[in-house]
């Protein structure tokens, strides 16, 4: 599956656009987590307990994005993006999502 951030891939002709595709993943943060950054904080620096859970709902969303888009056919993702949203206290929306496309090399 090819992705991009861009509304074209170089080298390559969109043939068909199948419509916007996305990953969601809900997240929250443990009691041992929380306990675990706060102690991290306390020094100051990159909270790396905080740095993994937020690679790992992203990730976690666009293979869900990419999912669906093989499932409408798509060999294509263009103007991918993510967003994320705090629902409540602790628990947070990651949302990865594109237009799902059908190309051919030039």
């Amino acid at each position: 599956m090819l992705v991009t951030t861009s509304t074209h891939l170089e080298g390559y002709k969109v043939t068909q656009q199948l419509g916007v595709i996305r990953g969601i993943i809900v997240r929250s943060r443990s009691v041992v987590g929380n306990v675990a950054g706060a102690f991290q904080t306390l020094f100051g620096g990159n909270i790396t307990i905080y740095t993994e859970l937020c690679e790992t709902a992203r990730q976690d969303a666009y293979n869900l994005m990419v999912q669906h888009a093989q499932q409408t056919g798509a060999n294509a993702i263009i103007n991918m993006r993510y967003d994320a949203n705090e629902i409540m206290g602790g628990v947070t929306e990651v949302l990865a999502y594109g237009t799902a496309v059908v190309v051919e090399k030039i």
